[in-house]
């Protein structure tokens, strides 16, 4: 398994359709990936710009089908409009 946090900082005035662009995502990668295990947005506690994605996949074939997907890449520019900043993304190994 493979896990990635994903911190983004997002321009203030900006959250709502930050908001609004990462639930069509992960409403679409729930509907629509089986290998992808978790997909969900936080933010970050007395922050009103810096949010996480955490995913969880269930092997790498799972995570390179995610970013191939038309959704995916259609959400890119949206999500690029509305940053802060380059996002900060880690990946980690499961450890059993």
């Amino acid at each position: 398994m493979i896990g990635i946090v994903a911190k983004l900082k997002i321009q203030d005035g900006k959250q709502a359709e930050f908001e609004q662009v990462a639930k069509d995502l992960m409403a679409k990668v729930k509907a629509n990936e089986p290998g992808c295990l978790t997909y969900q947005l936080y933010k970050t506690k007395g922050s009103t710009t810096e949010y996480i994605f955490m995913e969880q996949y269930a092997s790498s074939d799972a995570l390179k089908a995610h970013g191939q997907t038309d959704y995916f890449k259609a959400a890119g520019p949206r999500l690029g409009a509305v940053l802060g900043g380059a996002p900060e993304i880690q990946y980690y190994d499961i450890v059993e």
